[in-house]
């Protein structure tokens, strides 16, 4: 196995788990939404700033990210986190990841760039898998939890572009998370009275926040350095479907045909866009 390929199949696993390690906090109430949060942060905080130190051994690299950066992720992990109390893991990340590529899609167009036929193909045969997911039934997902995990989407897809211009993403990331701290500790003074916690609790967040985020984030920057766009984008694709596996390996959460059909309909449609993004010459995110 190639460095790239193990670096990119570490990458996906760690993305994939931080819901399936938000899905067994929240669902086993070890920890609180608000208190998963802020223990996520922190460590994924330090985590970063330790791996920045390491790498430039002493010299402060010129990017230091932004304010609005750090507020779009401060939402991002919030609303993603409270999402979680309700969802399960599989629907959670897809519908996760159907809202950033949405997000990142609508925002291409407004700034003037035209999909291609294909990709407004692929586009309609996503957002039909999308409808198909949150249409009422028994197996629907909770509409609390629907609407803060496209918050979540939104606030991420947001971040991505801000960040496609960083010269240097993995410390724009690392001070995008030290920024985003002062948003989280006013959520938990506004929120103090309900928090509750665990050892086990505090575990999965600081695994989600360590490990999954901040480890696997410059884990996913060094795989970056040996994948084409297109490639990145297409392997973005299993992430959705590593953590359904994981929610059902760990957290027992039944696959239903919903799920699964929704999932090769907004898999496939974003797929589609990307080779046909490949194919114009002009691609969208």
């Amino acid at each position: 196995m190639n460095k790239t390929l193990l670096f990119t199949t570490l990458a996906l696993i760690a993305f994939a788990a931080n819901s399936v390690l938000c899905r067994l906090a929240l669902a086993g109430h070890t920890i609180d939404a608000t208190s998963f949060t802020v223990i996520r942060l922190f460590s994924g905080a330090a985590m970063l700033m330790l791996i920045l130190a390491l790498r430039w051994s002493g010299t402060t690299p010129a990017a230091q990210g932004s304010w609005g950066a750090a507020m779009m992720l401060f939402v991002y992990a919030a609303a993603f986190s409270f999402a979680y109390v309700s969802l399960d893991t599989g629907t959670g990340a897809l519908i996760l990841f159907a809202a950033v590529q949405i997000t990142m899609i609508l925002m291409a167009i407004i700034s003037g760039k035209r999909p291609h036929r294909l990709e407004w193909a692929g586009m309609a045969i996503a957002f039909a898998g999308f409808v198909y997911l949150v249409l009422p039934g028994v197996s629907a997902p909770s509409a609390t939890g629907l609407l803060l995990m496209i918050l979540a989407g939104i606030a991420w897809g947001m971040y991505t572009i801000r960040g496609h211009a960083s010269q240097s993403p993995l410390a724009d990331t690392a001070w995008n998370f030290l920024r985003a701290l002062p948003f989280v500790l006013l959520l938990a003074m506004l929120t103090f009275h309900q928090a509750e916690f665990s050892p086990i609790g505090v575990g999965y967040a600081v695994l989600s926040g360590a490990i999954a985020s901040g480890l696997g984030y410059a884990i996913w920057y060094v795989a970056l350095s040996g994948l084409s766009s297109t490639q990145a984008a297409v392997a973005q694709l299993l992430v959705p479907v590593l953590a359904a596996g994981g929610g059902s390996l760990f957290v027992s959460e039944p696959v239903t045909w919903r799920l699964a059909i929704s999932s090769l309909l907004i898999l496939g449609g974003i797929l589609i866009v990307t080779l046909g993004s490949k194919r114009t010459g002009q691609p969208l995110p």
